[in-house]
């Protein structure tokens, strides 16, 4: 049985085989590849050359990098010569390639060739770069089983997120797109009864929406199991298919198509020589293969193309099943313990085979699944295991920023490595890819193919592949389209839609600037257009084309008098808007006009399209000056900055009407966004946002789009104001129009208009219905129509409506409910209806009912029943219609009662003139008169007057008169006061009437005295008209020559008032009269008459004094300057103070200006903290130095970012921070360093260090000197001082190379005091023995010089005995120099490892260069010629030295030579080359990748960027608030975490507090929180307790709170011990013990507050010395002894206080071992306890304890005995010493429970709280009367 010979276990082997295949020739095995990544790597036995050797090529000697690429076999060339000649002319494209072929080849070098073995090859470059498919293993996904269990098949999803695989158990399993197991369900028979093994499941596949599985089984069935979208959605069976034979494959290509293989099936399109039961359908061909281990590759007709046999190969078995990547380029095939890979070469048109797979003990493959997007690749085999594979041609990682891996010469899968996402980018045509690029600031895809180019959006995965002839890559894209990537290519541009794969359109034009193209594609849909893409561009300066480039055809050119630089059409292609050079902007309007023309036939388009269009279009000036313009996004409103003015169109339709805003600077762009829309205007350094008008933006663009539900989303979002409700209005009306019911029915909700809204509702119902029943709109429906007909008042349009569908009763039933008879009875009548007579007799009745007698009363005047109307009129109070229809009626005026019935209710209604044409009618003129006279009917009185009664006619005239003067009618009544001869009453009436003439035609008639009064106001008016003659004469008549001189004042005429004053005053009543005059006109702030008058009298001084009282300063100085010009300085300078002190700063700045005060107005700007005019003036006025200086304070008030921002803009930063620095106002100068100019930092404290040591603050001058990165100054300042304890620890923490000359100049000194032996150990400690030897030399001590000499230098032994002899010194030190011509003296002399230590002793000292040089030159002599122990010790020595110097790249080369990963990754760590890092350690050892990610955080922590990490890494960000002391933001942050977390930060801040000292803090930071029961708290708890009990003044009631918090909190701890795993262990002990420790402190400092329990207090001290090994102990027995000695237990209390001194003593000794504990036998009181290692009692009451016990002891009246009580045990004790019973102690006293103290009652608080935490923990609840006991 074969599986018999199935070993335990199953061994599988992940990396690839490198052993030559049968049937492969050498050229094609000795293949050497050049790959650039760390590290090395071999393929084939060929040629091994790494990154470092090719960067070799360049750096070093051609031979050096030769010889570290030297080929390990003998038939590789060995000759440097020939690899050299061939390999330079390829060397750029091997660096720069990133991977080519390098193949063996013959040349004329081979007879030269000392290594010539008859087969001698060269490297030479391959032309075409081959790429064959690779395979990777990645993981396993099922484990193989130790017997056959066959993976029947495999799938995965077209969504690339799910793969599924099927066990021979029958059970589907789900993994994730990263292979973790999800889900799994089981299959299931067509029948139970057969089984759950009576089949095999054949064939499954995926749907297309990735939400089902089709699964094949060969009990002729096919089920389709639903999935859903998510993991865990419930597997339920949707459908099944019973088939006649059994399904032996199937493919789901379609939503709803299955196709599917049975049994039974018969086709044939080739003969294959035996079972094929490998079968692939590639791109050209068919791959088949079986059990004779041949694979054949059939054309698509059926022949031949290739052959491969492996049937000689005994290590190769049949092959069993074969797959086909997605874009059908490469096949895998599968057999025993082996993949094979045959990739298609369409230049060449054959497959070629890739190195096969060798996995041993894999077993034979059963089933393989390739993923969509072709990266991976499933194996299933015999065994049950399934392995993933990563498949990729080519990987290439560009710019650091994203991951390119070729799956197929035609699909590129491009990975963003920042944030993972991922895009397919294939050729649909099948065309290789060649080049892949990722422009327009990282988010647009450019690839080129032969014949293609594809474009495409990474963000929102739209792609486009159009035909593409290449042009030498001189395409120019731009981007700066979301929807449309622009292409220029030789004066032609084109547009490319994303998503779309053809071209949208092509022009010619030479203008590449995208300010002068605009695109609008679908930006913003309108009512009724389904498709809007427009173009508008130039074609040449001053002609635009528009374009509509759905058609295709030009929409119309647009020619302008000068040269347009910028142009945009709006979101809807409607409008153009436009700029020229003079900075005009345009507006041209209806470029849609074209889609009223459509039906226009194809051959007119081009006659008339242009020309209507144009016709039609409007273009319009809208602005000047224009610097800024701009749509708002999503609308048609328009933004544009005009000099200092913001102007906003919202209704661009109306350009007259704009919204202007007076701004400060310039706009920088517009921000909309979370309901709002801000115009962002850069106002100096700081950016100000203007907000607009919302409603007008939002609501406006969508009512202009007729996208009303749109409007109706954005009122919804509105409180109901006035304007809001102006706006529901207006979308009702137009939602109406459009027949949408529906919003309009919500618009009427909104309004609050019920009965508008019900009847729409009702409305929608209908054509809902109707819609439903008939389809269509149902607003076409008749009944909807006449009932919005009816809501519009149109009822005779619905009346229509109904009769065109013959609805009579319907129209008759909408009259009758709205009560309109009279319409009802017109439809009846036209209609002829049969109810006509029913429908008259209801109206009467209804009118009747109603109360509406008046149109009952006309329904019987028009049937001719004269009574009834007239009986109906009177009743409804309408007397005048019945007296209308009486005078019409002789035989009514015949009826006197009528008659008197009418007259009497017309004069009840005071309807007089009726009354009098009633009674003139029946011959009654007295009456007649009567009411004419009362209903003012003056005209038909007078008439009548005039005939029956003449005497009256006068009196009747003056009435008439005062009745129309009552009317407002003066011009009527001043001829009626006439004829009744009333002069003053006409006089009246003409001047109210202004009818002047006439009133002074009266005067003139009129005696002096009666006119007089009347003359000066008609002497007005003719003023007020300029005609100051006539004035003047009527002022004269009516004896107001005063007035006259007013009205020529007034007039401005002065020399007519001064004229006409002095013909009639005196000169000084005028110059009285003229400055009252004045005074007036001043108080009427008419300044300018005012100031004439005082000039015109020669008082320009008070002209003067009234502009300053009115702070007309501009007049003051025009009048100083013109009569004072002596004092206008000094009126400037002191105006220039009143104007500041009023804060009227531009004012007083152009007074202080004008006389030359710059510095005050400088200081006036400064004091108000108007810095930019400040800085404005001491530009303009003060100089160059005045406005640097005015720019650094400006700059020092504002501080942060704002000052950085500031003075770059002025362009004054650096020299900012030296002058800060200069003038030793250093915060200001590290603010500054620090936000802009890091490199300047160091600088700023080398400054501040060495103003620290000139004020003689050494210590911080050290700090400041490090932080500088000078430690040498550092040291050298202590060396200066002489402080060689300071300088050699700054040189041993920070610069070890002065180490030495800290010992040196420490020598030096000795040297000086002539210790030879201190100055030489110090030398040697320096490592300075030639040195010491020099000294000695000096000195003249040659003993010990030699002896230094042969210990310390004995190559310089002979050298010095020689000078010895001669007697002569020599002096020198070697320097760099000298170390590295050593090195180079041992490196030619072969001592290379003595070579390698020179070179390591060279250090940077200020030749970074040279030390790189020598540091690489070690490493790379130790790697050729040392053992690799010494290489490990030398590379580890160089790279830290290299990272130092910022070589991080150089120190991970080194480290990746000698496979030190790690190592490797931190040196691109530390060099912030975090791509690199993650590279290296995902590709050489994935174990890293977490590390590199945590040190990743780590270095987002040190920028301090905490908020943003909390969203990211919120334990990160709570650890960086942490470093950063911020513990609150810390702990508030954790509280909205889980409870761990809260804890673990809660515990951190609690042990800081500790570490301060804050205990207490502590304390009440888990009173807040809790204590939870975690073992890692314990110890704070603890400590938190021990603080405590030891913390000084807490014995006293005022302690008590903090005993209580500590008692609840280990009482809380307690509790949940009891619930944790830690309960009843021994730390759970000591806890209760602390909490009852911690009650009894509590319930004492409760007891001390009632001095009725000072007993209880007293107790409790006693019995807390049971717990003195938890409290420190001289404390307990300090409190225990003046407890008892305050009750009076002076027994206990001299034994206590007795301990007490005997322990202070023992804590002075450090030890306990002399205390005697003879007292205390037979109590629980303990022996051993800690030593405090503190005294916790003051020494003043230590000495006062002292002198008592003193005192006590030499009186000897008291016995030192504890008092014991009926046990024979003392009485405070719990255990009886003859017994040894344990008795409980009470929770109030602390004694055992049963021994009763005296009752005391207390209610205090505090007792109370004792009490109740009593119940609480003992859970009891006390009685009501309980109390403190």
């Amino acid at each position: 049985m074969a599986t018999a010979l199935l070993p335990s276990r199953v061994v599988r082997i992940k990396r690839e085989c490198t052993q030559q295949q049968p049937g492969t020739s050498k050229s094609e095995t000795d293949r050497y590849d050049v790959v650039p990544r760390a590290g090395r790597r071999t393929c084939g036995r060929g040629l091994v050359l790494s990154l470092h050797a090719a960067t070799g090529l360049v750096k070093g000697s051609i031979h050096q990098a030769l010889s570290r690429a030297r080929p390990r076999s003998h038939r590789a060339c060995a000759c440097s010569v020939c690899f050299a000649a061939k390999l330079r002319v390829t060397l750029r494209r091997v660096l720069c390639s990133g991977r080519i072929s390098v193949n063996g080849c013959r040349c004329d070098c081979v007879a030269v060739c000392p290594g010539n073995h008859g087969s001698c090859r060269c490297l030479v470059a391959s032309e075409r770069q081959v790429c064959v498919m690779k395979l990777k293993y990645l993981r396993t996904l099922l484990s193989p089983q130790d017997g056959a269990a066959k993976v029947t098949c495999m799938a995965w999803s077209q969504n690339n997120a799910k793969f599924a695989v099927c066990t021979v158990d029958r059970v589907v399993l789900l993994y994730d797109e990263h292979g973790e197991r999800r889900d799994k369900f089981s299959t299931k028979p067509i029948d139970m009864k057969y089984g759950r093994k009576s089949y095999i499941v054949k064939g499954m596949a995926f749907s297309p929406d990735s939400t089902k599985i089709a699964i094949g089984q060969t009990d002729n069935i096919i089920y389709v199991y639903k999935i859903g979208e998510d993991w865990g959605d419930k597997k339920v069976i949707c459908n099944k298919f019973i088939q006649t034979s059994a399904v032996t494959c199937l493919q789901w290509p379609a939503e709803y198509i299955i196709v599917f293989g049975l049994a039974e099936g018969k086709g044939k399109l080739v003969n294959h020589p035996c079972p094929p039961y490998a079968l692939a359908w590639a791109t050209n061909s068919i791959v088949a293969a079986g059990c004779d281990r041949k694979i054949v590759a059939y054309g698509k007709e059926g022949h031949v193309l290739q052959t491969f046999d492996y049937s000689r190969d005994p290590q190769e078995h049949e092959f069993t099943t074969a797959v086909a990547s997605p874009g059908g380029q490469s096949v895998v095939l599968g057999s025993y313990d082996r993949l094979r890979v045959f990739n298609w070469r369409p230049h060449r048109s054959i497959w070629e085979e890739a190195e096969p797979k060798e996995i041993a003990n894999l077993y034979t493959i059963t089933a393989l699944a390739w993923k969509r997007d072709g990266s991976r690749l499933c194996v299933g085999t015999l065994c049950g295991g399934v392995e993933l594979f990563d498949c990729y041609l080519r990987r290439i990682i560009y710019k650091n920023k994203f991951e390119l891996t070729y799956v197929g010469p035609s699909q590129v899968i491009v990975k963003n490595l920042s944030s993972g996402t991922r895009v397919v980018l294939k050729s649909h045509y099948g065309y290789e890819v060649e080049e892949v690029k990722i422009l327009g600031k990282e988010r647009y895809l450019v690839a080129h193919t032969s014949d293609t180019l594809l474009l495409g959006d990474l963000n929102t995965n739209r792609l486009s592949e159009i035909a593409w002839q290449g042009s030498g890559g001189n395409e120019k894209y731009f981007f700066e389209n979301e929807n449309v990537c622009m292409i220029f290519n030789a004066g032609e541009l084109t547009l490319v839609e994303y998503g779309n794969n053809d071209t949208l359109g092509s022009v010619r034009t030479e203008f590449m600037n995208p300010h002068l193209i605009s695109v609008r594609i679908n930006e913003r849909c309108q009512r009724g257009t389904e498709d809007n893409k427009k173009l508008a561009y130039l074609i040449d300066f001053k002609t635009i084309a528009i374009v509509d480039l759905i058609g295709g055809y030009n929409i119309g050119t647009v020619s302008h008098e000068s040269h347009v630089d910028w142009l945009e059409l709006n979101e809807t292609g409607h409008r153009l808007l436009f700029r020229d050079r003079k900075l005009r902007i345009f507006v041209l309007w209806a470029i849609s006009y074209l889609t009223r023309v459509k039906d226009i036939p194809a051959q007119q388009k081009a006659d008339h399209c242009i020309y209507m269009i144009l016709k039609a279009a409007l273009r319009l000036m809208i602005l000047n000056f224009c610097s800024y313009v701009q749509w708002v996004p999503g609308s048609d409103v328009l933004v544009a900055q005009n000099r200092n003015s913001l102007c906003v169109w919202y209704n661009i339709e109306a350009p007259e009407t704009v919204t202007m805003f007076t701004i400060r600077g310039d706009i920088i762009g517009l921000e909309r966004g979370g309901g709002k829309t801000e115009v962002m205007v850069m106002e100096g350094v700081t950016t100000v946002a203007y907000t607009l008008d919302e409603g007008l933006i939002e609501f406006g663009t969508a009512i202009h789009d007729g996208n009303y539900i749109r409007a109706t989303d954005f009122l919804e979002t509105l409180e109901m104001t006035p304007e809001t409700e102006a706006m529901w209005k207006t979308l009702s009306k137009l939602a109406l129009e459009a027949r949408q019911l529906h919003i309009a029915e919500r618009c009427f909700c909104a309004l609050g208009q019920v009965a508008k809204a019900r009847f729409l509702h009702e409305t929608n119902e209908i054509a809902d219905r109707v819609s439903r029943e008939y389809g269509g709109e149902g607003t076409d429906f008749y009944q909807v129509r006449a009932r919005l007909a009816m809501l519009e008042k149109n009822y005779k349009l619905a009346e229509m409506i109904f009769l065109e569908q013959n609805a009579v009763e319907e129209a008759m039933g909408m009259y009758q409910e709205l009560h309109r008879w009279e319409e009802c009875i017109a439809v009846a009548e036209a209609k002829g209806h049969s109810a006509l007579e029913k429908l008259r007799r209801s109206y009467y009745q209804w009118l009747m009912d109603t109360q509406q007698e008046e149109r009952a009363g006309e329904l019987q005047e028009s049937q001719g029943d004269g009574l009834a109307a007239i009986s109906l009129y009177l009743k409804a109070g309408l007397p005048a219609k019945a007296a209308r229809l009486v005078l019409t009626r002789e035989e009514l005026l015949a009826n006197t009662e009528l008659v008197e019935d009418i007259t009497a209710a017309l004069i009840k209604g005071e309807l007089y003139e009726r009354a009098g044409d009633l009674f003139e009618k029946i011959h009654n003129p007295q009456k007649a008169l009567e009411c004419y006279r009362k209903g003012n009917a003056f005209m038909k009185a007078v008439e009548l007057a005039r005939l029956a009664f003449p005497v009256e006619v006068v009196k009747l005239e003056e009435a008439w008169g005062d009745h129309l003067v009552q009317q407002k009618q003066l011009d009527a009544a001043i001829n009626h006061y006439i004829e009744a001869r009333c002069s003053i009453k006409a006089i009246e009436a003409a001047l109210g009437a202004r009818q002047w003439k006439k009133a002074i035609y009266i005067l003139d008639l009129q005696d002096r005295n009666t006119a007089s009064k009347y003359y000066p106001l008609v002497a007005q008016h003719y003023a007020s008209l300029q005609e100051y003659e006539i004035a003047e004469e009527l002022y004269t008549k009516g004896d107001r020559t005063k007035d006259a001189i007013d009205m020529y004042t007034q007039a401005g005429r002065w020399e007519q008032a001064h004229k006409l004053a002095m013909k009639c005053m005196r000169p000084e009543d005028v110059s009285v009269l003229y400055i009252t005059q004045a005074q007036e006109m001043e108080k009427q702030g008419k300044y300018r008459e005012a100031e004439r008058l005082y000039v015109t009298v020669e008082e320009p001084d008070l002209a003067i004094i009234m502009y300053k009282k009115h702070k007309l300063y501009d007049d003051v100085i025009r009048l100083v300057g013109k009569h004072h010009p002596d004092l206008l300085s000094d009126t400037h300078l002191h105006l220039g103070k009143e104007l500041e002190a009023e804060g009227r700063l531009q004012e007083a700045e152009y007074h202080y200006l004008k006389t030359q005060e710059w510095k005050a107005t400088v200081n006036m700007y400064r004091a108000s903290g108007l810095w930019e005019e400040a800085y404005r003036v001491a530009r303009t006025q003060g100089g160059a130095n005045a406005q640097k200086h005015v720019a650094y304070l400006w700059a020092k008030s504002l501080g942060g970012e704002a000052a950085v921002r500031l003075l770059n803009k002025l362009g004054l930063l650096e020299a900012a921070v030296d002058h800060a620095a200069d003038n030793r106002s250093f915060e200001f100068a590290f603010e500054l360093s620090r936000l802009a100019l890091k490199h300047k930092t160091p600088e700023v404290h080398l400054k501040y260090a060495m103003f620290l040591e000139d004020e003689g603050k050494f210590e911080e001058a050290e700090a400041e000197f490090i932080r500088a990165g000078k430690p040498k100054e550092a040291v050298l300042m202590f060396v200066h001082n002489q402080d060689w304890e300071a300088a050699q620890r700054v040189a041993e923490a920070h610069d070890p190379d002065s180490v030495a000359e800290v010992l040196v100049g420490q020598a030096r000194g000795a040297l000086e005091e002539k210790d030879f032996q201190k100055a030489e150990g110090l030398l040697l400690r320096a490592q300075r023995p030639g040195l010491a030897l020099n000294y000695y030399k000096e000195a003249g001590l040659w003993s010990d010089a030699l002896r230094i000499c042969k210990d310390y230098v004995p190559s310089q032994l002979e050298a010095l005995q020689e000078e010895y002899e001669r007697e002569a010194t020599k002096k020198g030190a070697r320097g760099v120099e000298g170390l590295v011509e050593q090195a180079q003296h041992w490196e030619q002399a072969g001592e290379y490892s003595h070579a390698v230590d020179c070179y390591l002793k060279v250090r940077d000292s200020g030749n970074s260069g040279l030390a790189e040089k020598c540091w690489m030159k070690a490493a790379e002599l130790s790697i050729k010629f040392l053992p690799p122990q010494r290489n490990m010790e030398v590379v580890l020595a160089v790279g830290p030295q290299l990272t130092g110097i910022g070589k991080h790249s150089a120190a991970a080369e080194l480290y990746l030579n000698l496979d030190l990963v790690k190592e490797a990754i931190d040196a691109f760590i530390e060099g912030e080359e975090w791509n690199k890092a993650k590279r290296v350690a995902k590709e050489l050892d994935p174990r890293y990748e977490d590390y590199v990610d945590q040190h990743y955080k780590e270095f987002l922590k040190n920028q301090g960027k905490v908020d943003s990490l909390v969203g990211v890494d919120v334990i990160a960000a709570l650890d960086l608030y942490v470093e950063q002391g911020q513990w609150d933001k810390c702990i508030e942050t954790a509280t909205k975490q889980n409870y761990k977390i809260l804890h673990k930060y809660v515990a951190l801040y609690a042990t800081h507090l500790i570490r301060e000292g804050n205990s207490a803090q502590a304390l009440v930071l888990y009173v807040q929180h809790g204590a939870p029961a975690n073992p890692q708290n314990f110890n704070i708890y603890k400590r938190i307790f021990t603080d405590m009990v030891s913390s000084p003044g807490t014995n006293c009631a005022e302690a008590y709170h903090s005993w209580a918090d500590l008692r609840d909190v280990l009482f809380n701890l307690c509790e949940n011990l009891v619930k944790s795993s830690e309960a009843n262990s021994p730390a759970h002990e000591e806890f209760k013990t602390m909490l009852l420790i911690a009650h009894y402190y509590a319930t004492r400092s409760a007891a001390q507050s009632v001095k009725q329990l000072e007993t209880v207090a007293a107790r409790l001290s006693v019995s807390l010395l049971r717990h003195t090994q938890l409290l420190p102990v001289d404390k307990a027995f300090y409190e225990a002894g003046i407890a008892a000695k305050a009750v009076g237990w002076e027994n206990m209390a001299l034994i206590f206080l007795n301990r007490f001194l005997d322990l202070t003593d023992a804590i002075e000794e450090g030890t306990l071992d002399g205390l005697d504990h003879s007292d205390f036998q037979d109590t629980d009181i303990p022996f051993e306890v800690p030593l405090p290692a503190k005294q916790h009692v003051p020494e003043a009451e230590r000495e006062e304890v002292r002198d008592w016990v003193l005192t006590v002891s030499m009186d000897q009246r008291l016995e030192q005995v504890l008092p014991r009580d009926e046990r024979g045990a003392y009485e405070a004790s719990l255990v009886a010493a003859s017994t040894g019973i344990q008795a409980l102690p009470c929770l109030i006293t602390g004694i055992e429970a049963y021994s009763t103290p005296d009752p005391v009652t207390s209610h205090s608080p505090v007792c109370q709280d004792v009490l109740k935490f009593i119940s609480q923990w003992c859970g009891g609840l006390p009685s009501t009367s309980f109390s403190f006991q």
